[in-house]
């Protein structure tokens, strides 16, 4: 296992270049000049063709590219048009934050989809498989900002248990978390329930439930287990949406991650900070799903990493 983790971290490498690679051309190719915006709207000429001879906007997009590719190879991600701070103390001041609001999502998506699906499962065609069904459809056909916007209104504004902005505690964190978790309960439990479906009609079902062993061991040790590489399998893809879904949810709730700080550097088209803030993205989508790809192996003993 260990030689197949260490080739996946080698992939990484190769992976992340074609990212950087296919950031750095839209964010150069996108209209508007970058030195300018940095500037601000009363600079000189003779300001703003410093500002490009300092970030070296002034040569070709070849040589941008690498003199960029050279120092991304270091570490360094550059430094920022606006607060002239290296990039990557922006990622590590906002990127915890982002993680956090991902893992509580993901959280709450898992443990309220996952019961749904099984007991939908457990009770095909009755009236909970269709409210749940319903549900699910309802789920993931809301936008997350109306959603949000709708919590905020009731918890918030109305009711006020809630702050509706911000983070620092456990009680700021419950919308953006809901907002961002709850469109994803409803994928987790419609999968759940189509996996746990196929496996309950399975002949080693029948013959754990002939042995006479509990329902409750049938359901959760042997229906489950089995039923599990599909959700571990969406549960790695969805990561990646989460964190991508965390940018509309940090904005509408003001919460200080890494989504806010990318949208307020593409607003500036500060380009170093966009750049920096998609690659570690990606960075954490490949980490994930290698994750998930160990986790085959100690849910299904037969799956090997020869």
């Amino acid at each position: 296992m260990l030689s197949y983790v260490i080739r996946r971290l080698f992939l990484l490498l190769p992976m992340l270049i074609g990212v950087s690679i296919a950031v750095f051309l839209v964010v150069h190719l996108i209209p508007g000049d970058p030195a300018r915006m940095a500037a601000g709207p009363d600079a000189s000429e003779e300001d703003i063709a410093q500002i490009r001879t300092n970030y070296g906007l002034d040569k070709p997009l070849v040589t941008q590219y690498g003199i960029y590719l050279g120092k991304l190879l270091q570490g360094d991600l550059g430094n920022s048009f606006r607060t002239l701070a290296p990039v990557t103390e922006g990622i590590a001041r906002t990127f915890p934050a982002t993680l956090e609001l991902t893992i509580v999502g993901m959280a709450i998506a898992v443990l309220l989809g996952v019961p749904l699906g099984i007991y939908s499962a457990l009770h095909p065609r009755g009236g909970a498989d269709r409210a749940v069904t319903s549900v699910a459809v309802l789920g993931i056909s809301t936008p997350g900002f109306f959603l949000g916007l709708i919590l905020m209104y009731v918890f918030s504004l109305k009711l006020g248990w809630l702050p509706p902005t911000g983070r620092g505690s456990l009680a700021n964190l419950v919308l953006p978390a809901v907002t961002l978790g709850l469109p994803y309960v409803a994928t987790f439990a419609r999968l759940t329930r189509s996996t746990m479906l196929d496996v309950l009609s399975e002949d080693f079902i029948r013959t754990a439930r002939a042995k006479g062993l509990s329902w409750r061991k049938v359901t959760y040790r042997h229906a489950l287990q089995n039923a599990s590489i599909p959700i571990v399998t969406v549960l790695g893809l969805d990561f990646g949406r989460l964190l991508g879904g965390a940018v509309i949810v940090e904005s509408v709730f003001a919460w200080p991650g890494m989504g806010r700080f990318m949208v307020e550097a593409i607003m500036a088209r500060d380009i170093y900070v966009v750049q920096g803030t998609i690659l570690v993205f990606a960075a954490a989508v490949v980490i994930v799903n290698l994750l998930v790809d160990l986790l085959y192996g100690f849910l299904d003993p037969r799956i090997t990493y020869a």
